[in-house]
């Protein structure tokens, strides 16, 4: 049975208080809405009402009221013990969201939202976006390529040997962004029950990828940037099936695992047979320097490994375009497992990136520019709006993971009703924790964000 943690429905009800009318009517007519579109599936089990109390800021008996209305309209049942479920009947469509992800919604216009690293497109992107493309070549085909157009798929293999990793285009799947990568490395690789590791914070999409196939995830803390390798050798004792991690550019600490950790956890990989997906999204956004970051492909058997990337962090999310790097023999069966949800990616969007892919080296130093004096911006604003909040210097991407010394999931509640959305720390974690954290993007202006602070 699904159990919804407190700060996870926090995130999924978003600014629920309307101010005309009661708490109580408030939060029952949010809960409805959310178990009416399946976002809280049948059978789950909401939170304990003190719990969400603390999160949702608001008494408990705001909660047990809401809970007590929910029953007599038949979408809760109660009982001793057991605490509140979903019923059954309630909602059709059986999902099982974590909420993890809800914050890529898009945010009212009178919201600054603060809870998403995603750039805005890098003026390299802005040039080639603006041209239109030339599709001709393409009209007289059905349009379906499941690997993705030969052009890109070449592209993408040309990078990774430019970069010194020799890549052949039969090594690439080309996917409709990283999220859709990172779906279907993990339904490939693992299954219910299976065991999957990760660090623990980590990116959340891949904790929603987990989730959606069942496996159980655990999380092992990092140390120092990195992965404790003594933790993953003592991890295999429990037959893990998967290790998802990310070695170049962390999401959401923005540091980078040293080079001889790297090799360390390389070999201990390599020796245990235990297959691995590395997201390296974050690889093309250094601070400083080789303009992109090490991983383990080279280090890790090719048979072991895959290695997901993607046009959004370095361009812009727009241009729906991700890839995996594997093995011919796995690259094969991933788009078998592909083509039964997603026949292929959009042309016009595989032909923009092939483009963009080409002028890599322009958006590599375009993003250092602009996330070098961004951060150095946003560091003055957090120091003096809050001199208290602590955070370790990063290595690259788009965001600060920083310990603000207090509850992030009840500042994001308060933040959400004076207009600024928060990633709270609950999101980024295998157990519900770091809950003192929030992940901040370094990238919005700095009046903006000076508002924004002021505001909080």
């Amino acid at each position: 049975m699904t159990a919804l943690d407190a700060s996870e429905l926090s995130r999924l009800l978003g600014p629920w208080t309307t101010g005309t009318t009661t708490l109580t009517d408030d939060l029952v007519t949010a809960l409805v809405e959310l178990i009416d579109a399946g976002l809280v599936p049948a059978g789950a089990r909401l939170p304990p009402q003190r719990g969400l109390a603390t999160a949702l800021l608001v008494s408990r008996g705001t909660v047990t009221a809401a809970y007590d209305a929910l029953e007599a309209r038949g979408y809760l049942a109660t009982s001793r013990g057991s605490g509140s479920r979903v019923r059954s009947s309630r909602n059709p469509l059986q999902s099982h969201p974590s909420g993890r992800l809800f914050s890529f919604t898009s945010a009212p216009a009178d919201v600054v939202d603060l809870s998403t690293g995603s750039l805005p497109a890098s003026p390299v992107a802005a040039e080639v976006l603006g041209r239109l493309t030339d599709v001709g070549a393409y009209l007289s085909t059905d349009g379906y390529f499941p690997a993705g157009l030969p052009v890109l798929r070449q592209a993408i293999a040309d990078r990774y040997t430019r970069d010194g990793l020799p890549t052949r285009a039969q090594q690439i799947l080309v996917t409709s962004g990283a999220q859709h990568a990172t779906w279907l490395a993990m339904t490939a690789l693992a299954g219910s029950g299976d065991l999957v590791l990760t660090e623990e914070p980590t990116y959340r999409g891949a904790l929603e990828a987990v989730r959606s196939t069942g496996a159980r995830v655990e999380g092992l803390p990092l140390i120092g940037g990195g992965l404790d390798v003594d933790l993953v050798r003592h991890a295999l004792a429990r037959r893990p099936q998967v290790l998802f991690c990310q070695t170049a550019i962390h999401n959401p600490t923005g540091r980078s695992t040293a080079d001889g950790t790297r090799i360390e956890l390389a070999e201990v990989l390599n020796d245990a047979g235990l297959l691995t997906i590395e997201d390296t999204c974050s690889a093309d956004l250094t601070l400083a320097g080789p303009a992109v970051a090490r991983t383990l492909t080279g280090l890790v058997d090719p048979e072991l490994l895959l290695t997901i990337g993607s046009t959004s962090k370095l361009f812009w999310g727009g241009v729906r375009i991700g890839w995996i790097r594997a093995s011919e023999t796995r690259i094969h069966g991933l788009v078998e497992l592909r083509k039964a949800v997603d026949l292929a990616s959009s042309v016009t969007d595989q032909l923009l990136a092939a483009d963009l892919i080409g002028r890599t080296d322009v958006a590599r130093r375009q993003r250092r520019e602009m996330l070098t004096d961004a951060l150095a911006a946003t560091e003055r604003e957090l120091c003096e709006a809050f001199p208290d909040w602590r955070w370790h210097p990063i290595d690259g991407g788009s965001g600060l993971w920083v310990d603000t010394g207090q509850d992030a999931v009840a500042l994001a509640e308060r933040a959400k009703r004076v207009g600024v959305k928060l990633a709270a720390g609950p999101s980024f974690s295998t157990y519900a924790g770091q809950r003192t954290f929030l992940r901040l993007p370094v990238w919005h202006e700095p009046a903006m964000l000076r508002d924004a602070l002021s505001t909080l």
